[in-house]
């Protein structure tokens, strides 16, 4: 399989970057995600606003956008891990990759906060860790 994996030119499949590839679909993923997740919000929310109120209906929209939003985050988080492959592994790349999983950490933690009132890591007691 020296096709495949050819040391010297990076993870290849013919000419393609497999690693490139591989991150592009995960990219592809996370705005799939974030839009579905943005149609079933919408969704839930108007079936919500008929059936009960608006405060119903926002948090029924704020919950789902969130679980949307952190599954696409964590998705592009994933995909930026997979391009480092393909980047030379220069201080400026990976402190690049640092800060976008920083600032990605940090936004799904924000969002977190947002929908449960509580940090990530801070637990209810008596509850399971699927408050969201």
């Amino acid at each position: 399989m020296p096709w495949l994996l050819a040391a010297d030119e990076g993870f290849t499949i013919g000419s393609f970057e497999l690693a490139e590839v591989v991150a592009r679909a995960i990219e592809v993923a996370a705005i799939a995600a974030i839009t579905i997740a943005i149609v079933a919000a919408l969704i839930g929310a108007v079936i919500a606003r008929i059936e009960s109120d608006w405060n119903a209906a926002f948090s029924i929209f704020k919950r789902n956008m969130a679980r949307g939003m952190l599954i696409g985050l964590d998705l592009l988080i994933a995909a930026d891990i997979i391009k480092t492959v393909t980047q030379e592994p220069t201080i400026e790349n990976t402190t690049t990759l640092g800060l976008l999983v920083l600032i990605r950490t940090f936004l799904s933690w924000s969002i977190v906060l947002e929908v449960t009132g509580q940090w990530p890591w801070q637990g209810k007691v008596g509850e399971s860790s699927e408050a969201i």
